[in-house]
């Protein structure tokens, strides 16, 4: 009956025992040194994937670095250490500082650094006398081997070319020739051809006069044209600094000419110019030798008292012993003192002139005929006494 009511028959439960004082604390320190040791594992972890992840980023970095920054690794070189090797051709400009001249020697390989070479061109005196030009220099030079190349005219491939005062157009092209090596035919052809140069309309067509007397560089490659162009400009650019109105320039170019021709002195140009205009003023043919010559092709030391009569065709329209007025076009090419004295002329009376001493160019005025003749016999005088 009290099975019945009691379920199964009863079974005996043995419970373990509570754990000791000891083997809890042994649990303890278990449990402590697993998350001690799972502690420095996520350390370990960590720090391997940050090496992982900044080791990615330098190289990304070294590859693409540049791209952000415009440089390289290269550019933690501050100088070179020289001698260089190759050859690479660098112009420098008109009024280039050193800052400039050296970005355009970095910007070519020469230099390391820009600094690298304003650092040696600040402890050259001589650095400041680098001439404008196109020079042959190494790659990756020292720099202050750069400085000092440049300062030597060997290494220079670009071509200096001077015209003087007075010179005609044919001795134009034969200077440039002589200097440069453009055929003369080529700087023919280029002056036949006014839009090719910029020779403007107030020419009519002809150059001559227009090429100013100055000293150019002409760089490697430079053409016939983009000479004589540089020379037509710097005519025009003289011009138009001193205030000529364009409907006067070829007439103030034809004056200047004649005066560059005749004058020796500096002091004599504003009077030539007096006496041309009291010339023109009582259309008093200009009876200048030096403007025959030219028509004719001569030397004024060639001319002879035929040449000033022309008595048969065809005439030389240059012969102003027989024709009144200015010769059709300038005579040569004037400088800016001609320019000047044309602009500027001294007062005077004069009508005459002549030099007396052809040594020193010594030339007196006159305002009468009888003056005139007094200082020819002096003339003659002095050519008796020197052969």
């Amino acid at each position: 009956m009290s099975d019945l009511f009691l379920g199964a028959p009863h079974q005996e439960h043995h419970e373990a025992p509570p754990p000791s004082r000891r083997s809890r604390r042994d649990d303890k320190e278990h449990q402590a040194k697993q998350r001690k040791h799972r502690r420095r594992r996520s350390v370990v972890v960590l720090v391997l994937a940050l090496a992982l992840v900044g080791g990615a980023a330098f190289v990304v970095w070294s590859v693409v670095g540049g791209l952000f920054t415009g440089g390289s690794a290269e550019e933690t070189v501050q100088d070179y250490p020289g001698p260089g090797s190759g050859e690479v051709q660098v112009t420098v400009a008109s009024g280039d500082t050193g800052v400039a001249i050296g970005q355009t020697l970095h910007d070519a390989g020469v230099v390391a650094t820009v600094k690298a070479f304003t650092d040696a061109y600040a402890a050259n005196p001589g650095a400041t006398s680098i001439q404008p030009g196109t020079y042959a220099l190494q790659l990756e030079m020292r720099a202050a081997d750069a400085v000092n190349a440049l300062l030597d005219e060997a290494n220079r491939v670009s071509s200096r070319v001077t015209i003087p005062e007075g010179y005609t157009a044919a001795q134009v092209y034969q200077r440039i020739y002589e200097v440069t090596t453009i055929p003369v035919e080529d700087l023919q052809a280029a002056a036949a051809d006014p839009a090719a140069i910029g020779l403007p309309a107030e020419a009519n067509g002809n150059v001559e006069g227009w090429l100013f007397p100055s000293t150019y560089e002409v760089e490697p490659g430079t053409t016939a044209a983009g000479l004589l162009s540089q020379m037509v400009a710097q005519t025009t650019s003289q011009l138009t600094s001193k205030g000529v109105p364009q409907d006067r320039w070829e007439d103030v170019l034809i004056r200047a000419s004649i005066i560059e021709r005749e004058a020796k002195h500096d002091e004599d140009r504003p009077k030539m110019a007096r006496a041309i205009q009291n010339r023109l003023d009582i259309a008093m043919p200009l009876q200048i030798d030096a403007i025959v010559a030219y028509g004719l092709g001569k030397s004024g030391t060639e001319l002879t008292y035929a040449d000033t009569k022309d008595a048969q065709p065809p005439y030389n329209p240059y012969n102003v012993y027989k024709l009144p007025g200015l010769p059709p076009t300038p005579i040569a090419s004037p400088g800016g003192a001609s320019i000047d004295a044309v602009l500027n002329p001294a007062e005077g009376d004069w009508l005459f002139w002549v030099t007396v001493n052809l040594d020193t160019g010594e030339t007196k005025f006159a305002s009468t005929f009888d003056e005139h003749q007094e200082y020819r016999d002096e003339l003659r005088a002095w050519q008796e006494a020197n052969g």
